[in-house]
């Protein structure tokens, strides 16, 4: 995948229609969301417009006059880059780019370009150019392989400047040897998996930047990046969490989710959310900084559901209580959410509780058990002494009695076919 440097920022305009159902407030706040992705994106916006429309023009999305109005906005405080807060189709980016004469993009491109920009793996970058190149393939004009070349920066990274565009066989080509490529670091990311399945295994999950990398350094050291930014995090990163002798989990970081994510993104993303369907536990952290916290919840639980992990045990986590202006909030959300926790990932704060949570769930899938053995099967004792806890254990003539604590999986996978 190739990147394209961008020193200078791109000066944009964010478009939206408001539908009937709508509230002028939700859309004001998505177009607040997109210009946070538009900054991250290197982009300074300088102008909003939202049409009130009862439906989408099909020609142009907004209404003609309006594409009109948008043209001479863009000549006058020149404006290289107009963002739409939804999808657009070819028919659409066609008609627009024609009277607009600038780079048009919608949301789900945005998204991708700030996909394209974090990959910093080689799985990641792959499953980011799988993401872009179905994208493309659904969108081919002319007018976008022109303008492509013309204007460069936001929107037109990665395949979009190999021209590859022009040539739908070729694309199609080029995402089936991308798909066989993330199947071949999907069988490796198994073997791993497979190697550490006997330990018990939680993913956080959330909302892009509700803080997530930033509790997995607090609970492991993992020194993982952890910034103010969108969608910091692409590739899951996993360590471990100790509460004391033999016993120990696993806990993974995972990209964060986002409104309207691009359906071929998840897909795309499919062997990094694995560590997601493989966890033993979520830990679903929330920013309850956020004005939009319950609708972020839903979007997650939404996501959660597509990925088919809805059904596993959950801990909600509120995060960044130390941002909270209106401390009435707490008070709701345990109301609310009586089984949630509050913290501060950044400060510390009810980190104890956390962990007193994970080791509840920890002791929960353990069991206690008695076997048998005979004195010879030295190895068998070695084991349990290795991966669990020894309670007592009682020597006779031919026989030892072992009373032992042990993890479930450990449990089955050494005692399963006795």
């Amino acid at each position: 995948m190739i990147e394209a440097r961008r020193n200078e920022k791109e000066r944009g305009i964010l478009v939206a229609v408001k539908s009937s159902g709508v509230s002028r407030a939700e859309v004001e706040e998505n177009l607040d969301e997109l210009e946070r992705l538009a900054e991250t994106a290197n982009a300074e916006i300088i102008f909003r417009m939202i049409q009130e429309k009862d439906r989408i023009d099909p020609a142009y999305f907004i209404g003609k006059g309006k594409v009109e109005e948008l043209a001479l906005l863009s000549e006058d405080a020149n404006v290289s880059t107009i963002i739409f807060d939804d999808d657009l189709n070819p028919t659409q980016i066609r008609n627009l780019e024609r009277i607009i004469e600038r780079k048009i993009i919608d949301r789900s491109g945005l998204i991708l370009d700030i996909f394209a920009s974090h990959a910093k793996t080689k799985e990641a970058k792959t499953q980011v150019e799988l993401a872009q190149m179905e994208y493309m393939l659904s969108r081919l004009t002319r007018a976008w392989t022109h303008l492509s070349k013309q204007y460069g920066g936001i929107g037109t990274k990665g395949p979009g400047e190999t021209q590859i565009e022009t040539d739908r066989r070729i694309i199609r080509s080029r995402i089936k040897k991308l798909r066989e490529k993330l199947e071949k670091i999907e069988s490796r990311q198994l073997v791993k998996s497979f190697k550490r399945k006997e330990l018990l295994t939680a993913a956080l999950v959330g909302y892009t930047n509700a803080g997530k990398s930033t509790l997995l350094n607090l609970l492991t050291n993992a020194e993982v990046l952890a910034e103010d930014k969108l969608f910091a995090t692409l590739d899951s990163t996993t360590r471990s969490l100790e509460f004391g002798k033999n016993k120990k989990m696993l806990i993974s970081d995972t990209v964060g989710f986002i409104r309207k994510l691009p359906h071929n993104l998840i897909a795309s993303f499919r062997s990094t959310l694995n560590v997601v369907r493989q966890a033993d536990l979520l830990l679903h952290v929330v920013d309850i900084s956020h004005p939009s916290f319950e609708e972020q919840i839903e979007i997650v639980n939404n996501t959660l559901k597509e990925l088919e992990s809805d059904t596993k045990p959950q801990i909600l986590i509120f995060n960044k209580i130390d941002l909270l202006e209106e401390k009435e909030k707490i008070e709701y959300v345990l109301n609310k959410f009586p089984n949630s926790l509050i913290i501060s990932a950044q400060r510390g704060m009810n980190i104890k509780k956390l962990l007193g949570k994970l080791e509840e769930f920890y002791e929960k899938n353990y069991i206690v058990a008695e076997v048998e053995l005979p004195l010879n099967e030295t190895k068998t004792i070695s084991v349990i002494h290795e991966v669990g806890e020894a309670l007592k254990i009682n020597y006779g003539d031919e026989k030892v009695l072992v009373k032992f604590k042990m993890n479930k999986k450990d449990y089955n996978k050494i005692f399963g076919k006795r």
